[in-house]
């Protein structure tokens, strides 16, 4: 069967945390916001099948849930790849998602960061890491 090494490298391991969705979205009517507070996460991977609405739903959930975001460009696909370009599109323009292509994020306990050029242009800090734009909230000014 064509797909089943892929399958067999993502079944979840005993010692995997798993949460079944139900609807679009990740956060919907899951446990999932909590396993996360409870394991101390501010950063988000999100990647799957169906960019323009289950990703792109839970990338939504996550950033009014205050968690910073990575979506790697082509850990994303959609039916038709138009409206996938336009979902990862907005999730970087509205949600503050970064794009890195996934062979470029460094991945560790203490978070995620990118190496070598980011896939999305963005501005250099002084240390020469890819400015990140203030965190935008949908927390009211105080």
């Amino acid at each position: 069967m064509r797909g089943r090494p892929l399958a067999r490298r993502l079944r979840p391991r005993a010692t995997d945390y798993v949460v079944l969705k139900t609807k679009h979205s990740g956060f919907y009517a899951t446990p999932l916001e909590l396993l996360l507070r409870y394991l101390k996460a501010e950063t988000l991977v999100l990647t799957g099948l169906t960019g323009d609405r289950c990703v792109l739903f839970t990338a939504a959930d996550a950033f009014m849930r205050d968690f910073e975001l990575f979506v790697p460009a082509d850990g994303t696909v959609s039916i038709e790849p138009e409206h996938n370009a336009h979902a990862l599109t907005e999730m970087a323009r509205l949600l503050d998602a970064d794009l890195t292509d996934s062979i470029r994020l460094a991945l560790s306990r203490s978070g995620v960061s990118t190496r070598g050029r980011a896939a999305a242009a963005r501005p250099r800090s002084a240390r020469g890491q890819p400015a990140r734009p203030a965190r935008r909230s949908h927390a009211p000014a105080a």
